[in-house]
């Protein structure tokens, strides 16, 4: 049976509540049979998005507790992420889009770390889980993403074939059309100049977002 994320808050809270503090991936990995910390943060992302808990960088128990830890399941259930996502469209609202410098891998994709400043974009662009990003080069010039401009990217793991998507390959992230095939994924340039990057079953690589915009100089487009 697939762990559910509530699975896993519950063995934090139980976990804190018998230690005093959190327990590391290692060890949610170990309770759960999970032997990627991958897929142990793919849980905690979760958990943090919906609002349960607060991930603290660079600190190996660095899970904080948001809930309160007498609620039942279903308690949280009713409550949370609901809660949590309305705090996080006012947030947004705010203190605009959250433009990224360089994306660090093992750090959650919005985390403090990853954010440079904060784009007074959301009346253009009003929907939820978006970033930006200012490209680099000339590999995407046929689609007409230019070295300079802002992407605006709603952030989400999965690609259709065609969409252009900020991916991270290992440690560096790359903007690319996505494109299914029998041998797994190809990340192309929109570019002759520029390569295929291919990607098998066995690379470290996952989709952090699909590009919904595009802002150039003062012009706006979507979907590049």
């Amino acid at each position: 049976m697939a762990t559910d994320k509530l699975d896993v808050f519950g063995f934090i809270v139980a976990y804190s509540r018998e230690h005093g503090c959190a327990p590391t991936i290692r060890e949610i990995g170990l309770a759960f049979g999970i032997r990627s910390t991958n897929g142990v943060r793919h849980h905690l992302w979760a958990l943090e998005r919906d609002g349960y808990i607060e991930l603290v960088p660079k600190k190996s128990r660095g899970i904080r507790i948001l809930v309160e830890a007498g609620e039942t399941a279903d308690e949280i259930r009713r409550h949370v992420p609901s809660h949590g996502r309305a705090l996080r469209i006012a947030d947004r609202a705010r203190r605009g889009i959250p433009l990224l410098g360089r994306i660090a891998a093992g750090l959650p994709l919005l985390a403090e770390e990853n954010i440079d400043s904060h784009l007074a974009l959301s009346d253009l662009f009003p929907g939820n889980d978006l970033f930006a990003l200012r490209v680099q080069g000339q590999s995407m010039r046929d689609r007409g993403i230019l070295d300079g401009d802002l992407v605006v990217v709603h952030q989400q793991p999965h690609a259709r074939t065609g969409d252009a998507v900020v991916a991270l390959i290992g440690d560096d992230a790359t903007l690319k059309t996505f494109r299914r095939t029998d041998e797994g994924v190809e990340l192309v340039p929109e570019n002759p100049e520029f390569n295929i990057l291919r990607v098998g079953p066995d690379d470290d690589f996952k989709v952090l977002g699909v590009v919904v915009g595009l802002v150039r100089s003062t012009s706006v487009s979507s979907r590049p």
